[in-house]
């Protein structure tokens, strides 16, 4: 009888988080796991799940971009009949499908505003006739502006309910206590699986993939929910750099506020000489990048482990505020490790985009750099098999 999983996971922003799982879950049920992934935000349509259950919980996001309140889609806050609710729909679907294994994307190192159904859930876990094993996934780096206070929460909550954690990293690029002061405690408990990947990122792959993208520069923004200030210092760095005449590709993002879509197309357009293309987020963006010139994109971590396996050169630029510290740290690891020019989110203009161009051009291909490990998937499949 095939393992069953029960993965939870809840993006709030981007839709990197559940893109990640989703990939994760599709990589487990073709190793012959019974996936049930049980998604908390909004939904996101044409996500592949080959292989894989579904079940969406009413959904919750970020009212905005602190991402410390949680909203319903239209903006209006939960009231605690919604969260009950909510609780009970998670809690039985877990007791109804008496899972071998559960994974928590990102709780107890994030997440913590979903507590109310997270703890619950796990107390539920822990009454099932067979105890599952239980793990948390983890991207490669963690939130590090958080409270000591937190810090021990999360050790406490860890040591109560989970068996271990999965990282999906490089720890040559970036390990976690990079970013997670309480890493010591966590012991054997860690296990690096390597980078998720999203696409078919082996060796000599890209080279099947087609021309698309050849000689362009590619600007992405994933999800594009806060990447309009990117978008906008694109098209003004583009005549200021000495890729001007080569065609400039635009991907959106289906997150991007319409109007701020508009006027980007409206603008590449009519105002600006050669061919500058803005169109929405494409399927194929690994062959792009695997063809294109130079990639300019947010610092998010799908869009970086793509851009290290395929792109030849670089320039990131990290979202970031107060808080929110991931893309930043990502970035400068990347950077230290060599070949990647970076220009800090809340300083980004035109100007200062098109010189980090310029050093991106003159510097080391990425390809010259060591391979980062994206066996992520096949790695967790490889550990959990081993758990029987």
């Amino acid at each position: 009888m095939n393992q069953r999983v029960f993965f939870y996971v809840q993006h709030l922003l981007g839709i990197g988080h559940l893109r990640r799982a989703a990939t994760l879950a599709r990589g487990l049920a073709s190793q012959g796991f019974d996936v049930l992934l049980v998604s908390g935000g909004a939904p996101v349509p044409g996500l592949d799940l080959a292989g894989v259950r579904l079940r969406q919980l009413p959904p919750l996001r970020a009212r905005d971009e602190g991402l410390r309140e949680l909203s319903l889609l239209d903006g209006s806050e939960p009231d605690d009949a919604f969260y009950a609710a909510r609780t009970l729909s998670l809690t039985s679907l877990l007791q109804a499908e008496a899972p071998d294994i559960v994974i928590t994307e990102q709780f107890p190192f994030g997440r913590t505003r979903l507590r109310f159904e997270l703890l619950p859930m796990l107390n539920a876990a822990k009454m099932l006739a067979k105890r599952p094993r239980v793990f948390a996934s983890v991207r490669d780096v963690l939130r590090d502006t958080v409270s000591d206070a937190r810090v021990a929460e999360t050790l406490e909550i860890f040591d109560e309910h989970f068996d271990g954690v999965l990282v999906h990293a490089d720890p040559g690029l970036i390990a976690l206590d990079r970013s997670f002061r309480g890493w010591e405690r966590l012991g054997d408990r860690v296990r690096y699986t390597g980078y998720i990947a999203e696409s078919d990122l082996a060796p000599g792959g890209l080279e099947k993939r087609g021309r698309q993208g050849r000689g362009e520069v590619i600007v992405s923004v994933g999800g594009g929910a806060v990447g309009a200030p990117l978008l906008r210092a694109a098209l003004v760095a583009r005549p200021l750099t000495s890729l001007k005449d080569r065609t400039w590709r635009l991907l959106l993002g289906g997150n991007l506020d319409p109007a701020e879509a508009e006027a980007l197309r409206l603008k590449a357009s009519t105002g600006m000489p050669g061919n500058v293309i803005v169109e929405p987020a494409r399927a194929d963006f690994v062959t792009l990048l695997a063809n294109a010139t130079l990639s300019i994109s947010q610092a998010g971590y799908n869009t970086v482990v793509e851009t290290l396996a395929s792109a030849d050169r670089a320039v990131l630029v990290p979202f970031a505020t107060d808080r929110e510290t991931e893309q930043t740290i990502r970035a400068r690891a990347v950077v230290d490790r060599g070949g990647v020019q970076m220009v800090a989110g809340d300083a980004i203009d035109g100007p200062l985009l098109a010189a980090a161009i310029e050093r991106a051009l003159t510097g080391p291909s990425l390809r010259s750099r060591p391979k980062l490990d994206v066996n992520g998937v096949a790695a967790t499949a490889a550990f959990l098999k081993g758990l029987s």
